[in-house]
């Protein structure tokens, strides 16, 4: 397919169900169809997780940054799928094998998610996903994601 296509911030809230304070992507740097996807999560202080992990020690939960790889994987699914919750189908994470995290994420880092679709078998998508910080693997994971139908969502 390799066809690159604008996400902007209307986008992404069109093809993935998340909102605030849940929505760990703020921009899409890359998206090439049924290839790949490149997304940003700028990791802001004000996050409301920082309070309780850890008091003043902040740390980036290791279960949001593979959320984070998760959604960028989702969005990816839902573009080449050409559906979204609008629509009445979602990605929902269905599996996650060989997670590793290398380095922690704090307050000011910038998380370059990067998610490529191995292969697709009807409605299950498995991926290699990345979080980097400045060039820093944060985590690297294989995710895999299922098309799930809803009654259709409404921004």
């Amino acid at each position: 397919m390799d066809t690159e296509v604008a996400v902007d911030l209307d986008a992404i809230a069109r093809l993935l169900p998340h909102r605030y304070p849940f929505l760990l992507i703020d921009r899409v740097l890359e998206c090439r169809v049924g290839e790949r996807v490149v997304a940003l999560k700028n990791v802001s202080v004000n996050e409301p997780f920082f309070p309780g992990h850890f008091p003043g020690r902040p740390v980036m939960p290791g279960v949001l940054i593979l959320e984070a790889m998760a959604q960028a994987a989702g969005l990816l699914a839902s573009v080449t799928n050409e559906t979204g919750p609008e629509q009445g189908t979602i990605m929902v994470f269905a599996g996650i094998d060989n997670a590793r995290f290398r380095r922690q994420v704090v307050p000011g880092d910038q998380l370059r998610l990067t998610s490529t679709l191995v292969k697709r078998k009807r409605d299950i998508w498995k991926f290699d996903a990345t979080a980097e910080v400045e060039g820093q693997l944060v985590c690297n994971a294989q995710m895999m994601c299922a098309s799930q139908q809803i009654e259709a969502m409404r921004k």
